[in-house]
């Protein structure tokens, strides 16, 4: 594994997200001094809070899978992740409802998954969906270690008898495919394949490997933190605080000093940092700006598609509400085809709708309940430009709230007090490339050492983290990607890998 060189006792990391938070903990633990610069107020970066009318909401991902990863964040430090943040387990993880009436929990348990899927679908299906399982389980154990949580330094590094025991598995083919080689039923195979839409990439196009996301979902359990997501990253901070890290927060970072290939100092609009390194965790765009580098890649990166997010504070909820539900449409690849190739809004879009004061009602007043409806949405490359969001947004949040009453959240516009509405419009003006939170799409071109690294050329001293680099998009994979671009500065692997969940997370309900 390639590191940086020269001394590296005192790091800057930029940017107090998920990456960064993680990345600093593990400098820390390996003796480095580290500065943490943040531009916004609070920790978080895209895991942020808005506090409004009484509702916290959180901005960011509401879905937490894999917590042993933070686990061994906390440990870097000599702390224990429990004594700063309850985690709460979801039984369901979710609930999927689907445009012909029907509905399934989907349970981590296999008991109780193969029980729910035997009365929603028959015993056909069930069986299918215990050799679903044992698959997933496969080709988590093997893609976690060499392929996922690592540095790549070539596409040489691929050169492994795991990448045989991957082809093997099928990971190299198709994922929707690959899905409907177990189970038959069109909805149980949406259900296994929706996250491809993590992402980026329809679940038609994306490689049965991305199926580990869903092992991650439906497997090894979704979890929910005791004062919402954004608990996280404030844990995080309090942890790295207390281990000694300088938090500058409400500082933005104008430019980086340098002599030759080294950076030298990290500019604020307050004041000049030096520094021996540097761990750039802003989207790719902003970092290689402020680095002066970008790699020269033959064709340009493909980004994700964006979303819509409508936070609302309402005075009642729906009952067939889990704290997670995805509303499906009656239309699938059509869906796809708009959101990454035609650029149009979804014209029988799928929803994500949270609702965490089911899982933690202090989240809103007394009697009063918050819920966060997430519609997918081409990105501004493809669809829509930022600028035209400021006047289609509202238009297309009217049209939202339309189709939840249609499909069944009777009054759900008139028990709205309190509202956010988020676009693209926003994400692009947090600097997000493309106007969408979810960064470079997985792509295969994008994915393992074809994906931008961690380590930039002619960049002797700086490192990448964050979703837009090694491994990729979503709270997992980013937690992970602190501990490599650390593991780039220390030369250490960091905390011991493991390439199963805590056998807790998936005993709802029957044994994993």
């Amino acid at each position: 594994m390639r590191t940086v060189t020269g001394r590296t006792d005192h790091v800057v990391v930029v940017g107090a997200g998920l990456a960064g938070l993680s990345a600093t903990l593990h400098l820390l633990g390996a003796g480095r001094r580290v500065t943490l610069v943040e531009r916004d107020p609070l920790p978080g970066g895209r895991a942020g809070l808005i506090e409004c009318g009484g509702h916290r909401f959180d901005t960011g991902p509401t879905v937490l899978t894999m917590p042993h990863l933070l686990e061994e964040a906390f440990a870097a430090v000599g702390r224990t992740m429990s004594d700063l943040v309850t985690l709460h387990p979801l039984h369901p993880a979710y609930r999927a409802r689907f445009a012909d009436g029907s509905s399934l929990d989907v349970h981590t348990g296999a008991a109780a998954m193969e029980a729910e899927i035997e009365r929603f679908a028959g015993a056909r299906e069930a069986a299918g969906y215990q050799r679903l399982r044992h698959w997933l389980q496969d080709l988590y154990q093997v893609q976690m270690g060499r392929f996922i949580d690592t540095n790549f330094d070539s596409p040489l590094s691929l050169l492994h008898t795991d990448l045989a025991r991957l082809a093997a598995l099928g990971g190299f083919g198709r994922l929707q495919p690959k899905i409907g080689r177990f189970l038959t039923d069109e909805r149980l195979q949406r259900v296994f394949s929706f996250q491809a839409l993590y992402a980026g990439v329809p679940p038609a196009r994306a490689l049965a490997a991305y199926a580990v996301i869903a092992y991650m979902d439906t497997v090894a359990g979704v979890f929910f933190p005791e004062g919402g997501m954004h608990a996280v990253p404030t844990a995080l901070s309090e942890a790295a605080a207390d281990a000694g890290a300088t938090l500058l927060h409400g500082e933005t970072v104008t430019r980086l000093e340098r002599t030759g290939e080294r950076i030298t100092a990290v500019v604020t609009d307050r004041r000049r940092i030096a520094c021996d390194a540097v761990v750039m965790t802003p989207d790719l765009p902003t970092s290689y700006r402020l680095l002066g580098r970008r790699p020269r890649r033959p064709l340009a990166l493909r980004h994700s598609p964006s979303a819509v997010v409508l936070h609302a504070g309402t005075d009642r909820t729906w009952p067939e509400l889990a704290h997670h539900t995805i509303s499906f449409g009656a239309a699938w690849k059509q869906t796809f085809r708009e959101l990454t190739r035609t650029g149009r809004l979804m014209s029988d879009p799928s929803l994500l709708i949270t609702r965490p004061t089911a899982t933690d009602p202090d989240l809103a007043p007394p009697g009063k309940h918050t819920h966060y409806v997430l519609a997918p949405c081409p990105n501004t490359t493809v669809g829509p430009s930022a600028a035209a969001w400021k006047d289609l947004g509202p238009r297309y949040r009217d049209s939202l709230l339309r189709e939840l009453e249609r499909r069944g959240l009777t009054g759900f516009e008139d028990a709205i007090d309190t509202e956010v509405l988020l676009t693209p419009a926003h994400w692009a003006a947090q600097g997000h490339a493309a106007g969408t939170p979810f960064s470079v799409a997985h792509t295969f071109p994008q994915t393992g050492p074809f994906r931008p690294r961690n380590l930039v050329h002619g960049v002797a001293n700086a490192v990448l983290a964050g979703c837009g680099t090694t491994p990729g998009v979503g709270v997992p994979t980013v937690v992970i990607s602190g501990r490599l671009a650390a593991a780039r500065i220390t030369g250490l692997p960091g905390a011991r890998r493991r390439t199963t969940a805590p056998p807790a997370a998936a005993t709802e309900g029957g044994t994993a």
